[in-house]
């Protein structure tokens, strides 16, 4: 058994290449091997968001406050509330962050394929996102 204790793992700021606007990142987990699981608390500042991209295992992600987006590819921008669980498939290029005027925060969970969970692409443009404002 093992506790990581509250507090016991620093913030991270989400990088510029990953992020558009102000994220912090807490990881939550990394479960060594064989296990693949990977987890973290990601809290966006109103308008912040990721840049389009794909997890070779799919991504769940758990919202815990705030209200925040979330689109895939070729779908509408969805709105996303505390409580609401969403699931990426493997491979779907998708994006999420918060709204324009409210911050956002969830759990991130995804695996790791060959020690990757992650697959970053282009980031999401002004024009992209705001073509979430006809949810609300």
């Amino acid at each position: 058994m093992e506790i990581k204790r509250n507090g016991s793992q620093p913030s991270g700021k989400g990088s510029a290449d990953y992020f558009i606007g102000s994220v912090r990142v807490d990881s939550l987990f990394e479960a060594p091997d064989p296990a693949r699981a990977r987890g973290a608390l990601v809290t966006f500042e109103p308008g912040a968001r990721t840049a389009w991209h794909t997890h070779p295992l799919g991504q769940t992600l758990i919202v815990t406050a705030g209200c925040g987006w979330a689109q895939r590819e070729g779908g509408p921008v969805e709105e996303i509330r505390p409580g609401d669980v969403v699931w990426f498939p493997p491979g779907e290029k998708h994006w999420h962050g918060a709204a324009p005027t409210t911050a956002m925060t969830h759990i991130a969970i995804q695996e790791a394929l060959d020690g990757k969970a992650v697959d970053w692409m282009e980031q999401v443009s002004d024009e992209q996102y705001l073509a979430g404002l006809q949810v609300e």
